[in-house]
């Protein structure tokens, strides 16, 4: 079945299809099997790439179409969509303001400073750190401002960012039927779950009935899975079509003591990707969804010859952020 997305407005900020890569030395370190299919949305030519400028797109097109000329979003100190944003924003000459909460347990040089906050400031965002109280009032400062204003969702995460993930998946079917694979199912991070709803979403409106995994890296399974399924409902009736989301699930085994706080099982994850494939994940989405895929995959609850797509979402300028766990971390100690 066929997904019409044309009647949305869409800016250009991907280079697409994104690769799919198999991972071979990684089946074989979780025990045998083909290992997982990996699909790299980490991969672009924009902003270090990362799966918000599949959601900006759509996003910014409808933005750009309203002839708007600023943009505002949010986020914690080291958000991928807002250094997304920021990038996006500067490529379509538009203003950027992200406004920033501490909502993550950590301090220091490396987090306040490095990764996606240094870029944030780089790609030529107006960045406004603040309490959460006092969020309603800097945004309303802002918009009261002259001139077209947008305000995005945390994490780009809504009907119409959905859209973006509806159209990656038919791209990543695309791809997969070229190659006579039919996946048993589908990993991904679930945080804002904008991009696991697409992914939901757009099976649905295909016609498959792969199973899709939300790896959650903040919130609880039943709460990210309401989420999911919220935000796939609304983005399949934007398209004017209703969808069964018996094939969606949400796992919060990887968690941890909650959102962008490292775990061990994480860093063995990470390590464990990087040291058998070259693939570099993040502390924050993909390396606690990898650490679902691992733990899974070695209790059986993943069958080793299932095929499995992992969705590789980016976010490697948040390692950096992370540098001072990394030395000693199990990534460095991962089996190979």
């Amino acid at each position: 079945m066929a997904i019409d997305l044309t009647p949305f407005p869409r800016a250009t900020l991907g280079h697409w299809p994104t690769p799919l890569r198999a991972c071979p030395r990684l089946g074989a370190a979780l025990g045998g099997g083909p290992g997982p299919l990996v699909k790299r949305d980490d991969v672009g030519a924009l902003g270090v790439g990362g799966n918000k400028l599949r959601k900006l797109e759509f996003l910014l097109g409808a933005a750009v179409a309203d002839g708007v000329t600023r943009v505002i979003t949010f986020g914690a100190l080291q958000t991928n969509h807002g250094r997304l944003t920021a990038a996006a924003c500067a490529s379509l000459g538009l203003r950027c303001d992200l406004v920033l909460t501490r909502d993550v347990p950590r301090t220091g040089e490396a987090y306040e400073r490095s990764g996606n906050m240094a870029l944030h400031r780089l790609y030529g965002a107006t960045v406004h750190v603040c309490a959460e109280a006092e969020v309603a009032g800097v945004v309303a400062a802002l918009t009261a401002e002259a001139g077209g204003v947008a305000v995005l969702p945390v994490g780009g995460s809504n009907a119409v960012g959905v859209l973006g993930y509806v159209a990656a998946t038919a791209e990543l079917f695309a791809q997969l039927d070229a190659e006579g694979i039919e996946p048993d199912r589908i990993v991904v991070p679930v945080g804002s779950a904008g991009t696991a709803a697409g992914v939901v979403a757009g099976v649905a409106l295909l016609g498959r009935t792969t199973r899709v995994d939300g790896a959650c890296v903040s919130r609880t399974a039943a709460e990210s899975l309401a989420t999911i399924r919220r935000l796939a409902g609304e983005a399949a009736a934007l398209l004017g079509q209703e969808i069964d989301l018996a094939h969606a699930h949400a796992d919060d085994r990887a968690v941890g003591p909650g959102y962008g706080i490292p775990t061990d099982a994480m860093w063995e994850a990470l390590g464990l990707f990087a040291r058998t494939e070259g693939i570099t994940l993040d502390p924050v989405y993909t390396g606690k969804a990898a650490a679902y895929l691992v733990d899974a995959t070695r209790s059986g609850e993943i069958g080793r010859e299932e095929t499995v797509v992992f969705l590789h979402t980016g976010g490697l300028p948040g390692l950096f952020a992370y540098a001072p766990d990394l030395e000693g971390s199990p990534a460095f100690s991962s089996p190979a």
